[in-house]
């Protein structure tokens, strides 16, 4: 369902997931640093249409990320 997945340790519990990616940027094991891209937008898993998953996780359960995201 996901297609092409990446998947982002941030330590502390914390992951970050991103999802129907067209190609991944990163390779496991690489540092990813703020700014850096990590994946292109695309259809996999079944999009019709290009789209992206993100998902952010503490100790395996779901988090709101809106604390998180903040205009800059």
């Amino acid at each position: 369902g996901y297609g092409n997945i990446l998947i982002i340790d941030h330590g502390n519990g914390y992951m970050s997931l991103y999802a129907h990616n067209d190609s991944l940027l990163r390779s496991a094991g690489d540092a990813v640093r703020r700014g850096d891209a990590v994946a292109t937008v695309g259809t996999s898993g079944g999009q019709s249409a290009p789209a992206l998953y993100f998902e952010l996780r503490h100790n395996g359960a779901p988090v709101n990320p809106a604390a998180w995201l903040s205009r800059q």
